[in-house]
Parts: structure tokens; sequence; C-alpha cells
């Protein structure tokens, strides 16, 4: 059975089932728990920045752990809990921050297996809000999981809707190698269905959710939805678009990408990032080295223009990619 759920509390549902099921499993951030009596029912918690794991620490009062205002520290202490024994699960508020705590990702967490012959192991999860959408400006809106796709040892997902998001976080928990699990804050509010109990969707696999021939959309995490409104727009003017959720951006699902191509040969990918050294850039350029000869078409890229993230909501709305921007794209090469 299903029922409803936003992105945020199938996300909380995943941690609870997570920890209910492997006592090993710890949560670590600013204001995850909270203050007040742990044990009491009166506790005053924030549960994250937005809302994300309120109610864990009532019911996990010794594994729901507030840190200092510190993303070094609580990082540095995750990796060295992760390499001992412990499954941490830590909040990054926005992946903003991910500059002040990227040595213990970069150098130690990504490095750490592979410098000890496959022997070590570091289940390390980072949870991290990304992307724009809420007017919190150019220092929490940013979509800077193209770095982290890009360490090598680091695996990065983005899932697009609550059913997703449930899974992959689950997948992500009980993997023995860290991961970044991003949640866009273009559908993070979002609700949708979501099945109850404990279940995985596997990592580095991509999800067809539309099926036409005459044009491959391409997207993940908040740019999803764009995909398919910009679908829907097109079919009522006879261009089916498949629609390709990428849910995985590293490990990437190159398969799928180039199967979708192969179906219609001409893609466009939306990307909410910056186009510089982008996942949109990289997926591109696969489809150009190893599906040159079934591209009818250049491939386009709709994505954020290489700028901060402004503050004014119309500056705003006019950065993020759109379905009429997506439409243009697809009509480009025709």
């Amino acid at each position: 059975m299903s029922r409803k759920l936003s992105l945020g509390m199938a996300v909380n549902e995943a941690l609870r089932i997570a920890m209910e099921t492997d006592p090993d499993v710890i949560l670590m951030g600013e204001d995850v728990a909270g203050g007040g009596d742990r044990k009491g029912d009166d506790v005053d918690e924030m549960g994250g920045v937005l809302g994300t794991t309120r109610g864990l620490v009532k019911a996990f009062p010794d594994r729901v752990l507030d840190t200092p205002i510190s993303e070094m520290g609580i990082l540095g202490t995750a990796v060295g809990a992760a390499a001992t024994g412990l499954r941490p699960v830590v909040e990054l508020m926005f992946i903003d921050f991910l500059g002040t705590c990227l040595d213990p990702l970069l150098n130690q967490a990504a490095k750490l297996r592979y410098m000890f012959g496959g022997n070590a192991r570091v289940p390390l999860t980072v949870r991290t809000v990304t992307g724009a959408g809420m007017q919190a400006a150019a220092q929490h809106s940013q979509s800077l999981y193209w770095i982290t796709a890009g360490i090598p040892g680091l695996k990065t997902v983005i899932p697009s809707n609550p059913a997703d998001a449930k899974g992959l976080l689950l997948s992500a928990i009980r993997d023995d190698n860290p991961v970044v699990f991003c949640e866009a804050k273009l559908v993070l509010g979002v609700s949708g269905e979501v099945p109850e109990g404990d279940y995985e969707v596997p990592i580095g696999k991509a999800k067809l959710v539309r099926g036409g021939n005459d044009v491959s959309l391409i997207g993940f995490g908040g740019t999803l939805p764009i995909c398919l409104q910009a679908a829907e727009q097109l079919a009522s003017d006879g261009i089916e678009a498949d629609v390709l959720d990428l849910r995985s951006l590293q490990p990437l699902d190159e398969d799928a990408i180039l199967a979708t191509l192969t179906r219609t040969g001409r893609v466009v990918i939306v990307d909410e990032s910056t186009p510089r050294s982008s996942v949109a850039s990289d997926v591109a350029a696969l489809c150009v080295d190893r599906g040159f000869d079934s591209l009818d078409a250049p491939v386009k890229r709709v994505m954020a223009p290489h700028s901060p993230v402004p503050f004014s909501r119309v500056l705003e709305q006019a950065f993020l990619p759109s379905a009429a921007r997506v439409v243009e794209a697809v009509r480009s090469q025709v």
C-alpha cells in the first residue's frame, strides 16, 4: 500500500526505518534534535533547517545528535565514526556550505577505501539541500552537486519525487561507501505516492518516466517536473518526448542515457546548475562521444546562467530553467 507524503516527510520516514533496523545508524547535524528534555514529550525540536528530522529525537534520544555550528567538525567526526563501525547520516544544511568541510569528503571519505585496498569501509551519508526557488539568495541557493559528482570515491544522488527519495536514502545509508544525498528545494515540499514499509531504490539506475519517440528530455531533482511540463506542452503539438530521470549523478546510468538517445535522436538536458563543468555538460559529452551516430540534431542544454543566484523573486524565476525554455530548445532542433 502507499499514501501521499511530501519529499521531506519521505526522507523522515526513511531515516526512521534505517534507525529502527540498524542500531549503528546515527544522525548528526545543526538543530536536527533541538533543545529541551530529550526523553520528555515537550521537546522543542527544530528538526533541521526545514524540519525534515522532526520527531526522530524522541524515538532515538541517544542517536540524534545536535552539533556545534562547525561543518568541518561535523564531517570530520562523521568520517571517523564511519571508518570505525557506525553509519552516520550527516545533515549539511545547504550544499553551499560544502566549501567549509570539503577536505573530510575530498581527501578522507572518498579516498580511504581505495588507499586501504578495499579493506576500509566509510558508510557515510551526507544529506544536503540544493538549489534555488525559496529566495534564499546567492549563498544558500546554489546547485553544487557537480562538485561531489566529480570526486572519485563519492556517490551522489538526487531524487525528484517522494517515493524515490525514501528508497534512495535507504540505499545510501546501507551503502558501505560515502554517498551525498541531495534534496532539491524545488521538489522538497511536493507530495506524491510513497509505498509503506522498507524498500530500496538502486543507486546508479536512471528511470524512464514517460515514453516518446521524437526527443529525449533528461532531468533530475527539481528539473524533472520541468521536463514533464514541457513534455505535456510538446504533446499538444504532436511531439512525443521520452523523459528520463537520472536519479543518480555518480554513478551515472550511461546505458539509459544512450538508450533514450537511440530511440529519439534528439536530446535536451535540463540542469539547475550553471553551465561550466556541469552534469548537463557531462551528459552532453557522453551523447556526442558514444552516441554521435544516433544524433539527428545538436545536443541542447537548458540551465541557469553563469551567475550567482539572485535574491529578487522575479530574477530568481528568470534564473531557473523553465518548461518554456525546454520547449524552445526542442523546437530549435527540428
